[in-house]
């Protein structure tokens, strides 16, 4: 068993967004299957158009955000629930004053990700 505060898991800036970091929270170090990663993106901040190799399940838990998911644009909210399938475009844009947070669950294997348009 592995139980730990948030507060305590180091975040680090992720070079793709702008304004985001990320924390680890469960890497493939500790569970087989799965990884869970808080994402925390500042007001103005957000992610370019963008793919990755793995699916995305996401729960929002503070601020808002416009995201795009393929040929979809929402607005999320805290209680939002977000799933993104491996290879779909996909892009954030914090929408208001606050922080933007969310947890991301992925599966423990290989991602690449690919800027599609860094000004998305």
């Amino acid at each position: 068993m592995n139980v730990k505060r948030v507060a305590d898991v180091v975040s680090q800036p992720v070079d793709a967004g702008t304004g985001t970091r990320r924390q680890v929270l469960i890497g493939p170090d500790e569970a087989p299957n799965f990884a869970l990663r808080r994402f925390i993106m500042e007001p103005g901040g957000g992610m370019p158009k963008h793919t990755n190799t793995v699916e995305h399940e996401q729960y929002v838990l503070a601020g808002r955000a416009r995201v795009g998911i393929g040929d979809d644009v929402v607005d999320v909210e805290p209680g939002s629930v977000v799933y993104i399938p491996a290879g779909t475009p996909h892009w954030y844009a914090v929408k208001g004053d606050e922080q933007f947070e969310f947890l991301c669950a992925v599966p423990n294997r290989p991602d690449h990700i690919e800027i599609i348009d860094e000004t998305a």
